[in-house]
């Protein structure tokens, strides 16, 4: 059973965020001719095979924007508090899965469910259907099984 819990319900400042990701998603694909994939651009910043350092600039300038999104969040509203509930050893290996995942569907969420899926992209409809019933799946086991 499903339940939503009203009074931290936040219908419109999801609407905003999922916008801005979709805005942002299309002005990279139209101005530069990359696809925002999160694990792509960062992956890309470690990989210098070719010694081409010249796609470096628009990754960090992307990354920075991520990370100065929610400074600039902070002069219109307040910051969601953030209770962690798992512990030091459960988010690492967390993070580990998450890294091999991308690594192994060969790409993660932005790039698969938000430009894949909008593009139509077979390949995207695949992984994306796969990363999320892995999570439904993992989440289930976690939460009823485990108890965490």
């Amino acid at each position: 059973m499903i339940t939503i819990d009203l009074a931290h319900f936040t219908p419109l400042p999801s609407l905003a965020g999922g916008l801005l990701i979709g805005l942002g998603a299309a002005l990279l694909l139209v101005f530069c001719g990359r696809v925002m994939g999160i694990s792509g651009i960062v992956g890309g910043l470690m990989d210098n095979q070719q010694g081409n350092t010249g796609h470096y600039g628009w990754r960090i300038a992307f990354l920075a924007g991520l990370f100065a999104a929610s400074f600039v969040w902070q002069q219109f509203a307040s910051l969601p508090d953030v209770q962690m509930v798992a512990g030091n050893g459960m988010i690492v290996m967390a993070g580990l899965l998450v890294g091999f995942g991308t690594r192994m569907g060969s790409g993660c969420t932005s790039g698969h469910a938000v430009c894949g899926l909008a593009r139509l992209s077979p390949r995207s409809m695949v992984a994306t259907a796969a990363f999320m019933a892995s999570g439904f799946v993992t989440a289930s086991l976690i939460l009823h099984a485990i108890g965490v």
